[in-house]
């Protein structure tokens, strides 16, 4: 098979949540397989200094600032970007919070404000992205899940069923879209190594469970999400759609 299937030269590339972290890593492996990014953040310093970085590795990298549960800030970030002739035809939903707390102790506020973030921008990004790749007849959507897609663990129940409701939305886009030539698709990290996971990774208990529960016996880097978004981003893909692509080090595999 040719390697030109993952080539995405001449792809643009919208990438929310990726002014650092998981989302760095997801624009950071489409530049590398030719694509023009579009880094999305609140943080307009911390977006500049990532696109700064990124445009010094060579990477054709724009930037536009948007609170993604914000949904008319959302539909104007679009408009600008129609107006300047941008068109986006790969969206990672990547951007998302994580809360710890016990259930019982769970303010209302908190459950929705997770919920908002992690799903309900995936929705709305995505249909606005849509309605312009539908237009165009074709279109790639990503959407982040998890482990926490398929497994719950103590403490996160708004991020679990959040990140529960991503794989499902990426099947219900899927199933809406694909006459269009939208593929949708997701994929599941597992334990990463990043500034999200600083608690867990310094807590010695947490640390040797992850682990041990990985069956590759570490925690997964960022960089190593690469190839599967290039793969899904990519014509290689093309006849994928409605799946989750879990990148965990085996972790769901096993009991």
């Amino acid at each position: 098979m040719s390697t030109s299937l993952f080539d995405l030269t001449g792809k643009t590339a919208l990438v929310t949540g990726s002014s650092r972290g998981l989302g760095r890593a997801f624009a950071e492996g489409l530049a590398a397989a030719g694509a023009r990014v579009i880094l999305n953040g609140q943080g307009h310093d911390r977006l500049q200094t990532t696109a700064a970085e990124m445009r010094a590795d060579g990477h054709d990298v724009q930037t536009v600032a948007f609170d993604v549960a914000d949904e008319a800030a959302v539909v104007a970030a679009f408009e600008r970007l129609d107006s300047e002739a941008e068109h986006v035809d790969i969206l990672v939903n990547n951007a998302g919070i994580q809360f710890r707390r016990p259930m019982l102790e769970l303010d209302s506020a908190d459950w929705r404000r997770v919920i908002e973030i992690n799903l309900t921008s995936a929705f709305i990004v995505g249909r606005e992205a849509a309605r312009r790749m539908a237009e165009r007849g074709r279109g790639k959507i990503i959407n982040v899940g998890s482990v926490n897609s398929q497994l719950a663990r103590a403490t996160i129940a708004p991020y679990t069923a959040a990140k529960g409701g991503i794989k499902m939305l990426t099947q219900a886009m899927a199933a809406e879209w694909g006459a269009k030539g939208i593929q949708a698709n997701a994929i599941g990290p597992g334990y990463m190594v990043t500034e999200m996971n600083k608690a867990l990774l310094e807590n010695a208990d947490f640390d040797a469970w992850v682990k041990a529960r990985t069956p590759v016996h570490r925690w997964g880097l960022p960089e190593e999400l690469g190839g599967t978004v290039i793969y899904l981003a990519s014509d290689a893909s093309n006849y994928v759609s409605g799946q989750i692509i879990y990148v965990d080090g085996g972790m769901t595999s096993v009991l």
